[in-house]
């Protein structure tokens, strides 16, 4: 797992690539957790999660979601889940994920 940051159209774009599983979760927690903390910081309205380049969550990646949600709306930041590929978009139809989170086609906000 592999990740990178960048803020883009005022928002936070946390880019996550590779797989996020029982050996990485950790990793990915932290550093999500810094981006919603940088956000927090910044007075950045948005967070949004690249799943672009993502090949495959545990379901301790997707407790990772969970708390940095739950992190971000106390703090009144957005959390967005953009461009999930087919195995991602299967993983949070099958875990409900996609009714928890805006899911959306692109990171950008601008169609």
């Amino acid at each position: 797992m592999e990740h990178t940051l960048d803020i883009r159209d005022g928002a936070i774009v946390f880019q996550v690539s590779g797989r996020v599983d029982e050996s990485t979760w950790t990793a990915f927690g932290e550093a999500l957790g810094d981006a919603v903390r940088q956000a927090r910081q910044a007075a950045i309205a948005e967070v949004v999660i690249d799943l672009s380049n993502l090949d495959y969550m545990s379901s301790r990646g997707l407790r990772v979601l969970t708390v940095a949600k739950r992190e971000a709306d106390e703090a009144g930041i957005g959390l967005r889940l953009a461009a999930p590929n087919d195995v991602m978009r299967e993983i949070l139809a099958i875990s409900r994920y996609d009714k928890l989170f805006t899911v959306t086609d692109r990171v950008e906000m601008k169609q």
